[in-house]
């Protein structure tokens, strides 16, 4: 499968949120690949509140069952989320579930005026009736549960696509 570029992605994906945003929209990113993803959003849609992240692993549906992630990370969310538009960030929806727990914890800091929803790439599968309002690209068919999609980040900051057999 050819992967598309995930720079590429990422500048369709900014332009897409330009036109709805509001002047005190802020970006959340999901960590890791969400996280990124977010960081670069904000320098390019050229945002001033810098971005929050956020660690959803204590928030799974399945932590009793898989328990702590091998590494969590600490959420930061460096403003005021009380009546404020949301723009949830991550890299690549599947089930829904991540999301789903990220949004449980965004109400933990308040009551935002709106959550949406930005991913790199759809990649279907979905369990939870969860849908992105931005995004950059939808595979033509959903990707096997013994394949991932995963977005990483090279050391001099760039952005790739890869495709990991389970």
């Amino acid at each position: 499968m050819q992967l598309p570029d995930a720079e590429t992605l990422c500048r369709q994906l900014a332009e897409q949120i330009r036109p709805h945003l509001h002047p005190n929209t802020v970006l959340i990113g999901i960590r890791t690949g969400g996280d990124w993803l977010a960081r670069r959003l904000h320098t390019l849609l050229g945002l001033k509140q810098p971005p929050g992240a956020i660690d959803t692993s204590f928030y799974r549906d399945d932590y009793g069952a898989k328990g702590l992630h091998a590494n969590p990370q600490r959420t930061n969310i460096p403003f005021s989320i009380e009546n404020t538009p949301v723009i949830l960030v991550d890299d690549v929806l599947y089930t829904g579930r991540t999301t789903r727990a990220a949004i449980n914890e965004i109400f933990d800091f308040g009551r935002p005026a709106s959550i949406e929803l930005a991913v790199l790439v759809d990649r279907g599968g979905r369990q939870l009736p969860i849908a992105a309002r931005y995004c950059a690209h939808t595979l033509p068919e959903p990707l096997p549960a013994s394949q991932n999609l995963q977005l990483e980040q090279t050391e001099a900051g760039n952005l790739t696509l890869r495709l990991i057999h389970a």
